[in-house]
């Protein structure tokens, strides 16, 4: 069985209620589930939350609801790897064979199908625990500057300074959309960013977190050009 899991507590402080938030027109976890559900990747896409009215707004979307997420997996402490291995189990105990497991967040708008499917790909194509969207930094990170609590600058790596860009390794970071992995892996609680790991790598501007409001003003103004461009390429 390959299972796809969007986390999607209730509890958001930042922005409050960020997951059923309007976005494009839509709630933003609609996005996410439509993406999964596209993909045909999946058997099962099921959301996991401790809210009603996120369960309901899921199930609307076409997402299946088997659960209501425990309180102790739903505090602001509550990582990813429990909350998986949480579904994971639950299946198992109902019957289910997990073999493939997607995690994917409610707050990934720019997430596609086809992404989706390159993951899955990956991981079965390769010897690797995980598959992951990672994205290159827009500039080399051993170049980076600290500011002390004087407001004095200094270098992480000094030694670099006169180093030129294009000498530098290319440095990625999470992209924060999705993480494909083995049941087995999620399981065990297996740490993502570690050499069992594969990358999917996605352009620069196809990534955005969401974690403030000015973050979700950025990623509405980037929706309207992506859609303007879709728009222009279709005439």
């Amino acid at each position: 069985m390959r299972l796809g899991i969007i986390p999607a507590r209730g509890g958001s402080k930042r922005i409050p209620r960020k997951n059923i938030k309007l976005f494009g027109g839509k709630p933003m976890i609609a996005w996410s589930i439509d993406a999964a559900l596209n993909s045909g990747c999946f058997d099962k896409v099921i959301v996991s939350t401790d809210d009603a009215e996120i369960a309901a707004i899921a199930t609307q979307h076409g997402a299946m609801v088997p659960f209501i997420r425990p309180a102790a997996l739903s505090d602001d402490h509550s990582g990813t790897l429990p909350v998986i291995k949480h579904a994971i189990e639950w299946f198992q105990h109902h019957g289910y064979d997990v073999e493939q497991v997607c995690c994917l967040y409610a707050t990934a708008p720019f997430v596609s199908a086809e992404d989706l499917r390159r993951g899955l790909d990956i991981l079965q194509a390769n010897a690797c625990d995980y598959a992951f969207s990672v994205t290159s930094y827009a500039f080399p990170i051993q170049r980076a500057i600290k500011i002390s609590q004087q407001q004095r600058v200094d270098m992480f790596q000094p030694e670099h300074f006169n180093t030129r860009s294009q000498d530098l390794e290319e440095a990625y970071h999470d992209a924060g959309q999705f993480y494909w992995g083995k049941a087995e892996a999620w399981l065990s609680e297996k740490v993502i960013f570690g050499p069992d790991s594969m990358p999917v790598i996605l352009p620069r501007h196809q990534v955005q977190d969401i974690d403030t409001p000015e973050d979700w003003q950025r990623a509405e103004w980037l929706f309207k050009v992506m859609q303007l461009q879709a728009a222009e390429e279709n005439e």
